[in-house]
């Protein structure tokens, strides 16, 4: 069985998540003994951050993987909802590394420890580096999917905590203060959550089959009413397969006496939801009569929009 919504695996997407997955591996293992020698727990922390970007990479990268299988008889839709899914796990993974970090950071509030600050600054330098060229690689594709996002937010975090990382060494080296290090953690630990936090909201959107946050429903409802010949539309449902393709279904009760009328209709309706929507995944249901006068309860989802022109 085909399915209209498969589009051909983005190598570029796959090319570039493999360089990141390697060269984010390289971090974690340099931060992580470096973090043991010199006793940071900023440093360690960032280590941990950097480990959850290496499991949030290779998850993203296997469920794009996943959803570009065709669609069946059993997934009908196909598999696009497994980008959601590596999405949420990362987001969760997140908030479980967040929770640590606080944790750890507390302890070390009441009792800092001496932190050695050169080669925690030589190695969180190389790791801005390097994160700074994995987070331009993705850059570019991360507004494509909330799956490539929730990757990149791993690796925007980091690179923030790496320059987070670099102020505390300085402030250390020339102060002498160590509680630095633990209020260094907290900061890496609120960049973590917020990013989290959003990529949590979209994804339950989008399990939920909520609105886009990029289409007002009743602008939409308006733009469909505005198409010659759409006398009244009624259970009008917009939602979210994955974050690249938005479904939609209408009912719409039509001024058309010929199938020519309907063919110029339909036309128009679809060019309009492609070009202003970005919706290339429509089904829409043509009506002479609504569906209260039908007889029988025809439409059995609530009905939210029952409009006229």
């Amino acid at each position: 069985m085909s399915n209209r919504l498969d589009e051909k695996f983005p190598r570029r997407i796959a090319d570039r998540l493999i360089l990141a997955i390697g060269l984010t591996l390289l971090i974690f293992l340099a931060e992580l003994i470096a973090g043991y020698l010199s006793n940071s727990l900023a440093l360690l922390s960032d280590a941990g951050h950097v480990f959850a970007d290496v499991m949030a990479l290779g998850l993203s990268l296997g469920a794009i993987y996943i959803s570009r299988l065709p669609a069946n008889s059993y997934k009908t839709f196909g598999y696009h909802r497994a980008e959601i899914i590596a999405a949420l796990i990362n987001a969760l993974s997140l908030l479980v590394i967040a929770i640590l970090i606080f944790w750890e950071a507390y302890k070390r509030l009441f009792m800092p420890e001496e932190v050695r600050s050169v080669p925690m600054l030589i190695v969180a330098a190389i790791g801005l580096v390097v994160n700074a060229i994995v987070f331009i690689r993705l850059r570019h594709v991360a507004h494509e999917n909330l799956n490539i996002r929730s990757a990149f937010l791993h690796v925007l975090g980091d690179m923030l905590s790496s320059v987070a990382v670099i102020v505390g060494g300085l402030v250390m080296i020339f102060t002498g203060n160590y509680i630095v290090d633990p209020i260094i953690s907290v900061l890496i630990g609120l960049i973590i959550l917020k990013g989290a936090f959003e990529v949590v909201r979209e994804g339950i959107n989008i399990i939920l089959e909520g609105v886009p946050a990029r289409i007002n429903y009743e602008s939409l409802a308006s733009d469909i009413l505005a198409v010659p010949g759409v006398q009244r539309i009624h259970d009008l449902h917009v939602w979210m397969l994955s974050s690249a393709n938005i479904i939609l279904s209408v009912h719409v009760h039509i001024d058309g006496e010929s199938p020519h009328a309907g063919r110029e209709i339909m036309y128009s309706l679809k060019k309009m939801l492609s070009e202003k929507y970005k919706i290339v995944h429509s089904t829409i249901q043509f009506e002479c009569a609504c569906c209260e006068d039908a007889g029988e309860s025809i439409c059995m989802i609530q009905d939210r929009h029952d409009a006229r022109q």
